[in-house]
């Protein structure tokens, strides 16, 4: 653990059980790494039992769902490089194997945007464990064709209108970029994200089919996870368009639980983050100049409290004060 204050405030959380199932924090302030600590416990990879794993700066971890907040960025490096559609371009132009579905004028009508916000409007529910087929997530990656079970499900609410939770959004995204760029999306990341990031160490977890699961399948050391904070508080630098970052965090859509949803990243009042399941967590403060990067392992409980504590009991007051 790094020798900062935080560290002994962390240590404190520690000892008091009040960070169950930490396995990693990275906090970045002012552009110094202010707090580091690895813990241990037992990790998994998708769901697949890894043991007992002493973490350290090299270890990979699951970032779960923080993979969508990737994928965004993503599209916005493709989408200057002229290599997918505009946002408020129809999905199902780009999509020549699916026009049987667009004879439906209601999924005719979904755009590029509407999967970005999470807003197509469509049956889905990912509230049933992921371990169950009855997951929408898990039925998309056991369907033959994952975009065309997206595009199958009906249309509960009208496109644009009311963020849903939904994986199948993320995988229309990625399936944009390697229908646009010709290359698998584990290969589009590593030369145009990854190593200009200097990110060397990672993972992309690939369905039976042997494409890169779009919605969780990264694992990325802790300074992976911190470096993609990084890059977002930075602005893109020219890595991602300083146009796409300001488009992506701006607030699209409105959250139930009271802030709201950009294009593939949580937005809020005054910070900006990618969320796991399990605990993983990017989270930024621009006004604050802080980026902190957590995983944990929490994962499928209904309620995965450690991230939060070691942001705002831990991190937050003490750099805030």
């Amino acid at each position: 653990m790094s020798s900062h204050p935080l560290a002994n405030l962390l240590a404190r959380a520690v000892e008091r059980n009040r960070v169950p199932d930490l396995h990693a924090v990275v906090a970045l302030h002012h552009g110094q790494v202010v707090l580091e600590h690895y813990g241990e416990g037992a990790d998994f990879k998708l769901g697949e039992p890894l043991g007992h794993v002493r973490f350290t700066p090299d270890t990979l971890h699951d970032i779960r769902s923080v993979t969508k907040s990737v994928v965004g960025l993503l599209y916005g490096i493709a989408l200057a490089d002229g290599r997918v559609p505009e946002p408020h371009e129809p999905l199902l132009r780009h999509f020549a194997e699916y026009q049987d579905l667009a004879e439906d004028p209601r999924l005719a009508a979904l755009t590029v945007e509407h999967a970005l916000t999470m807003t197509l409007g469509l049956e889905w529910d990912e509230n049933v464990p992921y371990t169950s087929a009855a997951n929408s997530e898990i039925a998309m990656e056991l369907a033959p064709d994952r975009c065309r079970y997206v595009l199958s499900r009906r249309i509960m609410d009208e496109p644009g209108t009311r963020w849903s939770y939904c994986g199948g959004a993320s995988a229309l995204a990625a399936r944009l970029i390697e229908k646009g760029t010709g290359l698998a999306l584990e290969d589009y990341a590593r030369t145009r994200l990854f190593e200009p990031l200097g990110i060397t160490r990672w993972e992309w977890s690939t369905g039976t089919d042997g494409v890169a699961l779009a919605a969780s399948g990264l694992r990325l050391p802790p300074h992976g996870l911190l470096a993609i904070g990084r890059l977002v508080l930075e602005g893109g630098r020219d890595i991602v368009p300083a146009s796409w970052l300001a488009t992506v965090l701006r607030p699209h859509v409105r959250i139930d639980e009271g802030f709201h949803y950009g294009y593939q990243w949580y937005v809020g009042d005054t910070w900006i983050a990618g969320f796991g399941n399990g605990g993983q967590r990017i989270h930024v403060s621009p006004a604050l100049d802080i980026v902190v990067a957590v995983t944990a392992g929490q994962y499928d409980r209904p309620d995965q409290p450690t991230a939060s504590v070691v942001l705002d009991e831990v991190i937050l007051p003490a750099l805030t004060q």
